[in-house]
């Protein structure tokens, strides 16, 4: 059981990372093996990104609203002509990888991905693949320029973000910068593809919690999407305010110094200078 002070530190943290490039997972589960308080598990962790979801779609709402609209005239049928449908097929086409590989992963379990040693390496390797990206990719695309291919190669590295530390947001903006896509386009079509991804990964969970009877963990959980919610619609003004005049390079050097000190931490080395 979690403490109200626990589960709003949680929820706080995910709300502020999650559309951060720098893995919100990642610091959740660094956040128990930093400090006193114990693991909240996968459940949790999928419950507060839930709050990260809603924070989207109420941020996006118009754009939401438009792809509705969009749908309607083409009577819903896969349609590229309509500029507010495509968004919506791209999003579907780039959702597909990481709903065959997440469901493979979870049959197959991931607690072992939750180390600390993995966490650094993806912090500071893909940390430095988003610097590369972001320095030397053109920023000339839109998400309406984006084809299917496009679509499903941003999915792709969608899928890699199932390990902790490599970031959803992070991964998917550097592969959508590879791309020539703009800085403010890139975060949005990463924040469009974090909706289905995580309604599904959170269904599976609820799913499980119902089938468990797990009642206690089902208030944390909603708990926890509430006080999620705020940190993340905070966040997510922030980060489109600062890609409007600004680069990732920040960011990059935020999780170069943060996997830096994992990997020391890991390997034994930060105790010997310490000492």
């Amino acid at each position: 059981m979690l403490t109200n002070f626990h589960l709003i530190l949680l929820s706080v943290l995910q709300g502020i990372t999650e559309f951060l490039p720098v893995s919100s997972s990642g610091h959740l589960i660094l956040f128990s093996k930093f400090t006193s308080f114990p693991d909240q598990g996968l459940a949790l962790d999928v419950a507060v990104h839930v709050g990260s979801i809603l924070a989207v779609m109420i941020y996006f709402s118009e754009d939401l609203w438009k792809m509705f609209k969009g749908l309607l005239k083409t009577y819903f049928l896969p349609s590229f002509k309509n500029v507010d449908a495509k968004t919506f097929w791209l999003i579907v086409i780039g959702t597909l990888p990481i709903i065959i590989v997440g469901l493979f992963l979870k049959e197959n379990g991931m607690e072992w991905l939750r180390s600390t040693k993995i966490i650094g390496w993806t912090i500071l390797g893909y940390g430095l693949l988003l610097f590369v990206a972001d320095r030397f990719g053109m920023t000339i695309r839109k998400i309406e320029h984006l084809s299917i291919l496009d679509a499903l190669m941003i999915g792709c590295a969608q899928c890699l973000a199932l390990v902790p530390g490599t970031s959803r947001s992070g991964v998917t903006v550097t592969m959508a910068r590879f791309l020539s896509m703009e800085r403010r386009e890139a975060a949005k079509f990463s924040m469009f593809l974090s909706i289905p991804a995580i309604i599904g990964a959170a269904s599976l969970v609820t799913l499980e919690m119902y089938q468990q009877d797990n009642l206690q963990t089902m208030i944390e959980a909603i708990d926890g999407i509430t006080y999620s919610f705020i940190a993340s619609i905070l966040a997510i003004y922030v980060v489109m305010w600062w890609l409007k005049k600004s680069t990732f390079l920040p960011f990059v050097i935020y999780r170069i110094i943060l996997g830096t000190f994992l990997l020391l931490d890991s390997y034994g080395y930060l105790n010997k200078v310490l000492d």
